[in-house]
């Protein structure tokens, strides 16, 4: 009897391993997914959730950085990592007879980091740089901005990457003590997806990870949407300017709703925005609306990149937009917006990458891993009528508002929510 495609294990140590088979490809992706992130750091240790992802890869008891990086691309092998507000995830991808390495470096670096001091000091240079790009880049640290604006004063709100002050004094005992508290096996989903068997990479991880700290991790501060407004003027070609709202996490049974809302809205070139923003009347260039779901709650929000003197009209006609469709949806838009939504799904199955992230995160919020055919069937069971109701329930929400550049002629706070409420 052949043995299911997705199986899952829960050591008596908490840690738990989910898998999933993919007989037709040659590779496997593994990782870690550790369930702590921004939101999960006081505020005189932002930062170090990115930090502590950066020097993951600089040696361990075993390893120098040098070692770390040789081993994996001597088998053609890929290392990375990344941090979010939610989740910090560490994972491979490698040809299937060299699963055994990848678990062992993963395991290695989560476990029995050194943090050298010499190294320690090279990396926070790096991030010191990687902050002053995304200064100098609006149409990333707006983003920022925003966040900081729709939660302030909150874990919520602040920048991933921690601030050049936070990251300039950070100690090394703060990263160390940070990774005690936070990365252990009762927070930590470990996943694998490719030419694979369950047993072996349960018995790879029983190895790699037995040091991983046991302790319960303490729950998140919660977040609490205040809504808000930043206003910078910068001498830019462009103004860039992002209006968002409250929305809904993964658990709300208007999830599905809000995703197809935002599809239709702003997610393609057939999207209302792009039409009547940018291919009827040339006022941007670009023009999208997104949703960024949490574990209790998430935020909703239209970007867009114009000039100085255009934006006197942009904002006028995003503001319209947001208004009709909370009036009506039609058959044909909300068909195109399934179509896209469960296209994007189901392309991403055939990536081990992509599958063997989704399979840590829908056991990290939901326990379990859905199936595909459930998910697709509450994509096809979205009515017009449902992505009607769910606008309503976000645009008459408090907006939030972040304007970078020349942003003279973009509307304050107060006239953009008198201009919704009409």
């Amino acid at each position: 009897m052949s043995e299911p495609a997705i199986q899952t294990t829960t050591l008596p140590s908490g840690l738990t391993i989910v898998t999933e088979r993919m007989d037709r490809v040659e590779t496997v992706s593994f990782g870690a997914y550790v369930a702590s992130g921004t939101r999960n750091e006081a505020a005189e240790e932002n930062g170090v959730s990115h930090f502590l992802e950066h020097m993951a890869f600089k040696g361990t008891e075993r390893r120098s950085a040098a070692a770390i990086a040789e081993e994996i691309e001597a088998v053609g092998g890929h290392i990375n990592a990344y941090t979010a507000r939610e989740q910090t995830a560490f994972y491979v991808k490698l040809l299937k007879e060299d699963l055994a390495l990848g678990v062992d470096l993963i395991g290695d670096i989560l476990s029995h980091s050194t943090f050298d001091p010499d190294e320690l000091e090279r990396e926070r240079g790096v991030i010191l740089q990687e902050i002053g790009q995304a200064n100098d880049t609006p149409d990333d640290i707006i983003f920022d901005h925003f966040q900081e604006a729709a939660f302030p004063g909150q874990p919520m709100g602040r920048p991933v990457l921690g601030t050049e002050a936070r990251i300039r004094t950070m100690k090394r005992d703060t990263l160390m003590g940070y990774m005690r508290r936070h990365y252990g096996t009762t927070n930590t989903v470990v996943a694998a997806a490719g030419n694979l068997h369950h047993r072996q990479v349960v018995e790879l991880v029983e190895r790699h990870f037995a040091d991983l700290p046991r302790e319960t991790v303490a729950p998140a501060s919660p977040g609490t949407y205040q809504g808000g407004e930043f206003r910078e003027s910068r001498e830019l070609d462009q103004v860039h300017v992002l209006l968002g709202f409250p929305s809904v996490g993964y658990a709300d049974p208007d999830y599905y709703p809000v995703m197809l809302l935002s599809t239709l809205l702003g997610g393609g070139m057939s999207s209302r925005l792009f039409q009547e923003v940018r291919e009827k009347r040339g006022l941007v260039y670009s023009v999208y609306s997104f949703t960024a779901p949490y574990m209790d709650g998430g935020l909703f929000g239209i970007y867009a990149g114009t000039g100085e003197s255009e934006v006197a009209e942009l904002m006028p006609v995003t503001l319209d937009e947001l208004r009709k469709v909370q009036a009506e949806v039609t058959e044909a838009e909300l068909a195109r917006a399934r179509a896209q939504v469960k296209a994007s799904l189901l392309m991403s199955l055939e990536s081990t990458g992509s599958r063997c992230e989704q399979i840590a995160r829908q056991m990290q919020v939901f326990g379990r891993v859905v199936p595909t055919a459930e998910t697709v069937g509450r994509i096809e069971a979205v009515t017009t009528a449902d992505v009607v109701r769910a606008a309503g329930r976000v645009f008459r929400a408090a907006p939030t508002l972040a304007a970078l550049g020349p942003a003279g002629l973009v509307p304050g706070l107060a006239d953009i929510a008198t201009a919704l409420a009409a």
